[in-house]
């Protein structure tokens, strides 16, 4: 597609008909920029968590978790028919979910932001804002940005979204048909998500706790003042109020907060604490979930070992990028780019999560099959490519190095350099040439007598 053809037909999920003019890629117009009317202190397309989750440990699980997805590498690759990566595609599809996703978020804010999103609404919309073509008459579109929507409302075959307009600065309600908008559900929504799940019941429990927090950390005495009269008819009523409003104005007036009381009265305070369990079952529903989700606490505190990371990788991590995976390739990938081997794929490094030693260890596994050379190697530790011919080559470098190439007749092996085989040859045939006469010796009877028994034994 030509340049002008491109800006022809350029389309914006906020905009009913396809953009006409060079305003749909160029950006928003000038009186936009310059107009801070609708703007705030805080950032408009910031994701912000329930009120509920951002003041209770999710958020740190949530965060936790989002952050490790984001450091995922996740591509717009073709494979081959075993489903073995072959090459990277440059695309703008690509371009969005490895650089920069829309004109506020780089790929890593924007998977943050959708997994925080997908964590804690249950479910999440990924919009193609902006598209080459209009997504409602063509099902082949190029993506050129994309966004993190709240989902509002469900139909059949569209739902309503709320997406942050970057032309408007504001939060704006779209409907978009399904089929073009990758919508993608908690892995563990009946863990999390659910009304009456572990994660909703520990929120409940937090928040109880808080309070009686707040309770215990108010300016209330809690006093009570024994009269000495009997309270049993009205009038008797009435002058325990006065009494009690008395105590109070003179505590409240006074600069060191001092009141008297007369000889007769008593006074009881009741400072002490209130004891409760509701620690003890915050902690049982903390690792509840944790076990629930395949989470270690020790994850969080940065001591797992590598079997809980394998575990934390294997049941938290994989299930969301399978996700992510699955719903990219099928809503923005057309069924004759996926049987031409495209596909959104992520990958996880592998050294991303162990000691040094640990990495020298495989460096020496994985040279040694034969399965990554040493230039190979060097790349994924971030290190510049050896000169040496043999860093591309996949040898065994602990194997002799003088073995005949085979597939060479003829041919030397590395090493063989500057010898001699016709040499040598002629002088193994000297060896066996006892009587100078040109022809091999047969052997003696003695030695064929050992060669008979040799045979019987097995030898």
């Amino acid at each position: 597609m030509s340049l002008k053809d491109r800006f022809a037909s350029a389309w914006n999920a906020f905009q009913s008909e396809p953009k006409r003019n060079e305003e749909s890629l160029a950006g928003p117009p000038q009186s936009v920029i310059t107009e801070f009317s609708t703007t705030g202190y805080y950032r408009q397309d910031r994701r912000r968590m329930h009120y509920n989750n951002e003041r209770s440990i999710l958020n740190l699980v949530f965060n936790r978790i989002a952050n490790d997805v984001a450091s995922v590498r996740i591509q717009h690759v073709r494979v081959d028919e075993n489903d073995e990566y072959k090459e990277t595609i440059k695309s703008n599809l690509n371009d969005c979910i490895t650089l920069s996703a829309n004109l506020d978020q780089t790929a890593r804010d924007f998977w943050v932001d959708v997994v925080l999103s997908m964590l804690d609404e249950g479910v999440v919309a990924v919009v193609p804002v902006d598209t080459d073509r209009n997504l409602d008459r063509n099902n082949s579109f190029d993506i050129l940005s994309l966004r993190t929507g709240l989902i509002i409302s469900w139909a059949p075959s569209q739902i309503k979204i709320e997406v942050y307009n970057d032309r408007t600065g504001k939060r704006e309600v779209i409907t978009l048909p399904k089929d073009k908008v990758a919508i993608l559900e908690n892995p563990f929504y009946s863990v999390m998500n659910e009304p009456n799940s572990t994660l909703k019941r520990l929120v409940y429990k937090m928040n109880l706790l808080d309070q009686m927090d707040s309770q215990k950390a108010s300016s209330k005495l809690n006093l009570l003042v024994k009269l000495p009269y009997s309270l049993k008819s009205p009038t008797r009523m009435a002058q325990a109020e006065e009494r009690k409003k008395t105590i109070e104005d003179q505590l409240t007036k006074s600069k060191y907060g001092i009141a008297y009381i007369d000889q007769a009265e008593q006074v009881t305070q009741l400072g002490r604490a209130i004891e409760s369990d509701l620690p003890e079952q915050i902690d049982k529903l903390t690792e509840q979930l944790y076990n629930q989700i395949g989470i270690s606490g020790d994850v969080f505190k940065g001591t797992a070992n590598s079997e809980q990371m394998l575990v934390y990788n294997k049941k938290v991590l994989k299930p969301i990028l399978d996700t992510i995976e699955l719903e990219f390739t099928r809503k923005f990938l057309t069924p004759t780019a996926r049987t031409q081997g495209q596909k959104v794929k992520y990958y996880i490094d592998a050294f991303d999560m162990v000691t040094p030693t640990e990495v020298g260890d495989m460096a020496n596994s994985l040279s040694r099959n034969e399965i990554l050379s040493a230039n190979e190697f060097r790349s994924i530790l971030g290190f510049k490519p050896n000169d040496d011919p043999r860093s591309d080559q996949l040898i065994n470098k602990n194997m002799p190095i003088n073995q005949v190439d085979p597939s060479v007749a003829g041919g030397k092996g590395a090493g063989d350099e500057g010898r001699d085989f016709n040499a040598e040859l002629d002088e193994l045939e000297r060896m066996l040439d006892e009587d100078g006469d040109g022809i091999p010796d047969e052997p003696s009877e003695s030695e064929k007598l050992l060669e008979q028994m040799g045979k019987q034994l097995g030898v």
